[in-house]
């Protein structure tokens, strides 16, 4: 085997022969790395990746098309791939890890001081609601809180809908004041 070029070894290799595998590993094994270590720059790293990428060398060695490229070539671009994975892969942990940090300081949803907005609030809207005249709180009622139309609010008031729709806009407008709504 000695001799033989990367491109025969590969093919060999992909009919399952084990000491062209050897034999390739001899030729690639050092620029697989080289390339790996270019990207990752961690030895370790890239030890590993190296080792991943000619076990993935042994496994899809049958894909290898001589017709477009080099053994070489071939090879070095899954290490390439493989390298900027893990360098991906990586900063994807690294953003996780982050967001989960400011997840961590975000503060906590407080209940009480909600429940305490809120009940402000609808005592203010009582407030508000209490300082219209009888019919232009009789009409808003009906309307936002039972959820008639303004043709309904006339018919069950038995007064024409125009002086529906007056007492509405007024109420509205005093309400509207009175919360202190400036849009």
């Amino acid at each position: 085997m000695p001799g033989q070029r990367p491109d025969e070894l590969l093919l060999q290799v992909a009919r399952g022969d084990q000491d062209a595998f050897a034999a390739l590993y001899e030729h690639i094994a050092g620029p697989v790395l080289g390339i790996v270590r270019s990207v990752l720059r961690d030895p370790a790293q890239s030890e590993e990746v190296a080792q991943e990428v000619l076990v993935e060398v042994w496994r899809t060695a049958a894909r290898f098309r001589p017709e477009k490229g080099g053994a070489l070539a071939w090879v070095l671009t899954i290490a390439h791939r493989r390298a900027v994975d893990r360098v991906r892969s990586a900063q994807a942990a690294t953003d996780r890890e982050h967001k989960a940090a400011l997840l961590e300081q975000t503060p906590a949803y407080d209940e009480v001081s909600e429940a305490v907005d809120h009940r402000l609030e609808r005592e203010h809207v009582r407030r508000c609601l209490q300082a219209l005249t009888r019919t232009q709180r009789e009409s808003v009622v009906l309307a936002y809180y039972r959820g008639l139309t303004y043709r309904e609010v006339a018919e069950l008031l038995a007064v024409p809908l125009g002086t529906v729709k007056a007492r509405m806009r007024d109420g509205l407008i005093r309400m509207r004041d009175c919360l202190g709504v400036t849009a």
